[in-house]
């Protein structure tokens, strides 16, 4: 599918009056921020923003202290009923701004208060592995969101976009694919099975 569709598509979003809630989901590597970005780029600021599930990653320090510091980025190491009281928040726009977390990477911590989504702002794209997850609390986003993207590159380019990336963030070569095979693959078969509850596949 081009861009010019998933544009057209997220304009038609967009333009339907009510603030409406994007997701864009799919394994590790994906391109789902990319994507993302570029939407609310060609969209513009005064009609949509992007607010990543990754701001909901837990302190490395959390992480650390209940033992889940060597497999960051499974389920349980978000704040996974955190985020989805955002998505309720932000469904109904308030008088003011509401404020939501992003991920740093180069520092690898999510940071609070970092992105304004003004109550005028109609389409909110939200981005992350386990938006079409079942289990836990991860349940209850699936409801919170107007549609659902699911990313299904070809499995080979992902996996070594994923290594170059973490490569790039400062981890050895063989540590990064190290780290791919065990942690983000796992990850991956996991978010995998979501795919069929999507509203529309992109390949």
């Amino acid at each position: 599918m081009e861009f010019t569709e998933l544009e057209e598509r997220a304009r038609a979003l967009a333009a339907s009056g009510e603030r409406r809630i994007l997701g864009i989901a799919g394994p590790p590597g994906a391109g789902k921020s990319t994507l993302a970005a570029r939407l609310a780029q060609a969209l513009g600021p005064e009609r949509a923003v992007v607010v990543p599930m990754d701001g909901f990653h837990l302190a490395q320090a959390e992480l650390e202290r209940l033992g889940r510091a060597d497999r960051k980025g499974a389920p349980d190491t978000f704040d996974a009923a955190g985020y989805a009281a955002l998505l309720a928040r932000l469904r109904t726009p308030a008088a003011a701004a509401v404020y939501a977390p992003a991920f740093d990477r180069s520092l690898e911590e999510p940071v609070a208060g970092s992105i304004p989504v003004d109550p005028a702002v109609r389409l909110v794209i939200t981005e992350g592995n386990y938006l079409l997850y079942e289990a836990g609390e991860w349940a209850a986003v699936r409801a919170l969101l107007d549609e659902v993207w699911f990313l299904a590159p070809d499995d080979t380019l992902r996996v070594r976009r994923l290594v170059d990336r973490h490569v790039r963030h400062g981890k050895a070569p063989a540590r990064a694919e190290e780290w791919v095979a065990r942690s983000d693959e796992a990850n991956a078969r996991l978010i995998a099975a979501g795919r069929t509850r999507a509203d529309l596949v992109v390949e």
